[in-house]
């Protein structure tokens, strides 16, 4: 309270009650002591040092304010603590009100590599700097070599390797170490094989890497060659028109034909099916129902009439039942008497089963076999053997300078490759171009004509020229 301000009258209550005193104005004492907390946090200026309190201005007056980039401004706020930091630091200088206070350190588990890196105590400690040491040497010197290496390829990438070659003891004779067994123990012994699929170690096609092309196709070939590869087109050409033949007779050929006016027709006729007798059969019910209104109401179906049987039905349809069970009962065991007669004639005819049995198994489990080496379908398109190049006779040159090409080295690698497995099948797609409307500018028209007036002279022309060509037929 200072002098300027006027003196107030303290309200005298009283304080009978307990709750009269929550009336009391306790402010004063709370401010003192909150004060009082607030110099054992901060501490007084007492305790305080003259260079915490003031800072002396050495810079001269007028100077310009540095102004720093946006990196050195990173860089400051790089040393700076984290502001989601600061609530955890102690601002606090309340001393601990135990003096004595016995604090335990806690014992980590395990090693403390960095420790024993920075600070060796023991000799494998040493030992073990010394050794990691000369590891990272041979790591920087072996890295060093592969960068100044070239490479060089010295083997057959191709080339079907057995990695049981190289590892001595795992290749046995006698078969008593597996394959599996042989990649468990390389991979315990730090020469672990990777896994690769089961097709990499089989071949899947018979086809060879380059196929010699027909000694016919030669640009001088000799008349038994060019004849037995004209031959060859022949025979694969005939087969093509068979082909073509067959789906013909059995699909257009089936079918008879007919007039347009009869097509027509038998459509009409077929789609008109069924209206003529609803007709009549709509003009029936009618007359029906005419007479049937003059007639007397009665149901359709006959009063349902509740007829039990006698005993003596049910007895004979128990006496019939159990005669039909007794003479089902004889005719299997005159059955059974009848195979056991027969027991050869069954044999023979289960052998004959089963020999069966065992030609289907074996045809199919050679069908499997041969599609195996058969070129697969990597695509939607299946692969079909292209067409043999052959030149005729009146077209062999006899000479390089003169031959006509009729084959592209190109295509036929390429073919090579589907036929390997190494490419899908593809097929040439022709896209249809757009039909475009075109107009004509109107700088382009004549004075007065309209596009529509153009077409129809166009049309007109062009119909006057169908009708001469007729003329002169």
């Amino acid at each position: 309270m200072t002098a300027l301000e006027p003196a107030t009258k303290r309200k005298r209550i009283s304080k009978k009650n307990k709750s009269a005193w929550r009336k009391t104005d306790i402010q004063d004492v709370e401010q003192f002591l909150e004060d009082q907390r607030q110099e054992e946090r901060v501490g007084t200026f007492t305790d305080k040092q003259d260079e915490d309190l003031f800072v002396l201005d050495a810079s001269p007056q007028k100077t310009k304010a540095t102004v720093l980039s946006v990196k050195q401004k990173r860089k400051l706020n790089a040393k700076k603590p984290m502001r989601s930091h600061q609530a955890l630091e102690n601002t606090s200088r309340v001393q601990d009100p135990i003096a004595k206070r016995n604090h335990v350190r806690q014992k980590k588990n395990g090693r403390n590599i960095e420790l024993e890196v920075c600070n060796p105590t023991k000799p494998r400690h040493r030992q073990a700097n010394s050794d990691r040491g000369k590891y990272y040497e041979k790591l920087e010197q072996r890295l060093e070599d592969k960068k100044n290496k070239k490479v060089s390829i010295d083997k057959d990438i191709w080339q079907e390797v057995d990695f049981r070659d190289a590892i001595p003891g795992l290749k046995d004779e006698k078969g008593w170490i597996s394959r599996d067994l042989a990649l468990h123990t390389a991979g315990n012994i730090g020469k672990k094989v990777v896994k690769t699929h089961s097709s990499l170690h089989h071949k899947t096609t018979k086809a060879k890497k380059f196929e010699l092309p027909h000694p016919g196709m030669s640009y001088n070939p000799s008349p038994e060659d060019h004849q037995s590869l004209i031959s060859a087109v022949v025979d694969r050409e005939e087969g093509i028109i068979k082909k073509e033949q067959h789906l013909k007779r059995v699909t257009t050929s089936m079918f008879s034909r007919v007039t347009p006016e009869e097509r027509d027709q038998r459509r009409l006729q077929e789609m008109s099916q069924g209206i003529e007798d609803e007709e009549e059969a709509n003009g029936k019910n009618t007359e029906n129902a005419e007479e049937d209104a003059d007639k007397p109401y009665h149901t359709i179906n006959a009063p349902v009439e509740n007829k039990k049987k006698s005993k003596q039905a049910r007895r004979k349809e128990l006496k019939q039942k159990e005669l039909t069970r007794q003479t089902e009962l004889k005719r299997k065991l005159k059955q059974q008497t009848a195979d056991l007669i027969r027991i050869k004639s069954i044999r023979h005819e289960l052998d004959d089963e089963e020999e069966d049995l065992n030609d289907l198994k074996k045809r199919r489990k050679q069908r499997a076999e041969k599609a195996k080496f058969e070129p697969k379908r990597l695509g939607r398109h299946k692969f079909e053997e292209p067409d043999l190049d052959v030149n005729l006779p009146e077209d062999v040159a006899g000479n390089l300078r003169n031959v006509k090409t009729e084959s592209s080295l190109l295509k036929d690698r390429f073919h090579t490759l589907q036929r390997n497995n190494m490419l899908p099948t593809t097929k040439l797609v022709s896209r249809k171009k757009a039909k475009v409307k075109r107009y004509e500018r109107n700088s382009h028209k004549e004075p007065g004509v309209s596009y529509q007036d153009l077409k129809d002279r166009r049309r007109a022309a062009a119909a006057a020229a169908k009708a001469a060509a007729d003329i002169k037929i």
